[in-house]
């Protein structure tokens, strides 16, 4: 399996590696990469990369999968995964910490075609967003004593969006030299799906290029944004004051917003730090703090300034591959990466540490989801990881409080 535009091998072009350190302040850094000028500056020996305050442990490792994890992604007291064609549900204990083990081989809810990259669950409905160019959205039944499959709602786009934008010869897309499509569909691989603040939109990003966003009380498209990026859109993460981010195999990424005279969205930025694709963005708790992975190794930090605009804080520096994905819960971030590590960084007051690096995983670390862990009195946090070793992974990560 290889991401757009960069592999999961080591990323050999140091050139691009030390512009980047020279560009960009350390914020924090581990040994495994030469460090620039550091903001915080805190020596890390190897014996010293998890602080004795700072505890953790695999709960469990879930098996079940015959293929590798390309999504993951938590609702109340499910865990839901994505692997090549199937989505299987793991059903969390009432201690929010364990995960329900028996009848694994009965978990399968769903089957569609092609890997499954991105899951979202809203209320009674789940959208998966797969590699044959399809978002498929399902009709869950969670309360069911016998776990069923579930009935599959809609296949987006819609037959009768289709059919109704094929009418008018100014809804149709060239999308190769002698095809065309109607702009509702994706043509190539759905790569992230997310949900607008209301939860009445659903945005979907594409190897195609382009945004596209769905109402989700009747599955029709709405907008198209083409030609978005200059080369895959890789990653997807919207805020609460409506900005829309996207991170591309073009190294850039754009923020999007929608305009209320045009009804649609329009570029209002581009971020433009690293030197290599970028796979995966998340934002803090509040939308003031973008993080972005990429194949360059490093996680950038961008923070907005006095004019709501995002600046680069600096890097994040360890890992000795590319960064494939990012999840944040409070003021932690986690990292998976094809050096097969989940690297934990904690930011306070613009400053950054590193708590702790997890391996166990026999393979590049494709997706993370992450929770408060409600059933410790300390700062405990629960972590998810999804491989490409076929496993997914359980953590209870402590920290120490501040």
């Amino acid at each position: 399996m290889v991401i757009m535009s960069c592999s999961y091998s080591d990323y050999d072009s140091q050139s691009h590696s030390d512009h980047l350190q020279a560009n960009l302040p350390t914020l924090c850094s581990q040994p495994s990469l030469p460090s620039g000028p550091a903001l915080t500056s805190k020596p890390h020996h190897r014996h010293q990369e998890i602080p004795p305050t700072t505890h953790h442990h695999c709960l469990t490792t879930l098996k079940g999968h015959s293929s590798y994890i390309s999504s993951l992604t938590l609702a109340g007291k499910f865990l839901y995964s994505g692997s090549d064609k199937e989505i299987r549900l793991w059903k969390r204990n009432p201690l929010d910490s364990e995960i329900d083990q028996e009848n694994l081989s009965n978990n399968v809810v769903a089957v569609g075609n092609g890997a499954v990259k991105s899951l979202v669950v809203l209320a009674e409905k789940l959208f998966s967003a797969h590699q044959d160019n399809k978002i498929r959205v399902w009709k869950t039944n969670n309360q069911e004593t016998n776990q069923q499959k579930y009935t599959r709602l809609a296949t987006l786009p819609t037959f009768g969006d289709r059919a109704f934008k094929s009418l008018l010869p100014r809804n149709q897309v060239q999308i190769r030299r002698h095809k065309t499509c109607t702009w509702v569909h994706h043509v190539d691989t759905v790569s992230a799906l997310a949900l607008s603040s209301d939860e009445s939109h659903l945005y979907s990003v594409s190897w195609d290029r382009t945004i596209k966003i769905w109402r989700t009380n009747d599955f029709k498209c709405l907008e198209s944004v083409a030609n978005a990026h200059d080369d895959a859109i890789n990653a997807l993460a919207l805020s609460n004051d409506g900005n829309v981010y996207t991170g591309s195999a073009d190294k850039k990424i754009k923020v999007w917003r929608k305009s209320s005279q045009e009804n649609k969205h329009s570029l209002v930025a581009t971020l433009e730090k690293h030197m290599s694709g970028i796979n995966a963005l998340a934002l803090s708790t509040d939308g003031s703090v973008l993080y972005s992975g990429a194949c360059d190794r490093s996680i950038v930090v961008w923070e907005k300034d006095d004019d709501g605009n995002m600046v680069v804080l600096g890097a994040l520096r360890g890992h000795t591959q590319s960064i494939l994905c990012l999840a944040v819960v409070s003021d932690l971030v986690f990292s998976g990466s094809a050096d097969k590590t989940i690297r934990i960084w904690r930011g306070v007051d613009r400053s950054y540490s590193s708590l702790a690096v997890l391996e166990g995983h026999g393979g590049p670390v494709k997706c993370l989801t992450a929770s408060i862990d409600r059933s410790s009195s300390d700062a405990s946090f629960l972590l998810y990881s999804g491989s490409l070793d076929c496993d997914i992974k359980v953590w209870r990560i402590n920290v120490p409080l501040l």
